[in-house]
């Protein structure tokens, strides 16, 4: 796959955000680019600037891990941002053919295993859902379900994250702090698609949300790349108001590319008692659900 063009952007934006203060250098009256020269980062990691030139017009095939250290350095990068230039290294070279995810051959959504989603059932203290990279809710528990009762109403969401974010109106009361949510699955989705540059459904997603919605658009053109991994997030739940949740999200060994995520709150506060009142009402509606399907 010919991924240059991913290259170049992603390694001009990351130099842009370094100044010269913070790499160590002088700083000079005369810059007429934001952050580091390509000069300043091919001294700073040894090496030619027609060297590094060559890298930054995204021509990463056959490049030592060294030569990568040595530029994820210089640019301060992340552990998320060191990881997404190493899948741009294998895409660009062929390496990740072994590492791919393998799609299973299966009509229609891909289904999860049985002993999966019993596993969900039995988490009944918060939310917990199974996604792949981009995004797709695949398998959740029955709270999870009635958290995401806005995503679930509506097919044109198809069971996906960022369909939700950026495409329907409810998500901007779901999440109060709507930015900051759209940050995080813009910067997601671009390191999903460094982890599996052959996701044809990835990239259909990624047109139609850059085609359809500004706001996406100029986040991709951004190239943040991030892992979601643990931390806490705010929610304004329709039926039982603000929620603050603590989240951990685990890869799946048996199915590589699917993670859990599964949301608490602190015990002892309001956001507690919020789950268990929406508990309450989930398990009460599937009750009245069942018995209108018993006498219906």
């Amino acid at each position: 796959m010919d991924n240059r063009e991913e290259v170049r952007e992603f390694l001009t934006s990351r130099r842009a955000k370094i100044s010269p203060e913070q790499a160590g250098l002088p700083t000079g009256s005369r810059r007429r680019v934001p952050g580091l020269r390509r000069s300043e980062v091919a001294a700073l990691a040894d090496m030619s600037v027609e060297y590094y030139a060559k890298l930054e017009r995204g021509n990463l095939a056959g490049v030592s891990p060294a030569v990568l250290e040595a530029v994820a350095r210089v640019l301060q990068l992340d552990d998320a941002e060191r990881a997404h230039l190493l899948n741009l290294a294998h895409a660009a070279d062929g390496t990740d053919i072994l590492t791919r995810p393998r799609r299973r051959h299966t009509k229609g959504r891909q289904q999860v295993h049985r002993s999966l989603q019993w596993t969900l059932d039995a988490i009944t203290a918060g939310p917990a859902v199974v996604c792949n990279g981009r995004m797709d809710i695949l398998a959740c528990n029955p709270l999870a379900r009635a958290f995401y009762t806005d995503l679930f109403a509506h097919a044109a969401n198809q069971q996906n994250l960022a369909r939700f974010q950026f495409l329907d109106p409810a998500s901007r009361r779901f999440y109060p702090d709507w930015d900051l949510f759209a940050d995080m699955a813009v910067a997601m989705l671009h390191a999903q698609a460094g982890r599996t540059p052959y996701d044809k459904d990835l990239h259909d997603l990624i047109g139609e949300l850059s085609t359809r919605v500004e706001e996406f658009r100029t986040r991709w053109g951004a190239h943040n790349v991030r892992r979601h991994g643990t931390g806490t997030k705010r929610f304004r739940h329709p039926a039982v108001g603000e929620l603050t949740l603590a989240y951990e999200s685990l890869d799946l060994a048996a199915d590589p590319g699917l993670h859990m995520t599964v949301y608490t709150a602190e015990p002892g506060t309001p956001s507690e008692e919020g789950l268990r009142l929406l508990a309450s009402l989930a398990a009460t509606e599937d009750r009245t659900l069942a018995t209108q399907h018993t006498t219906g």
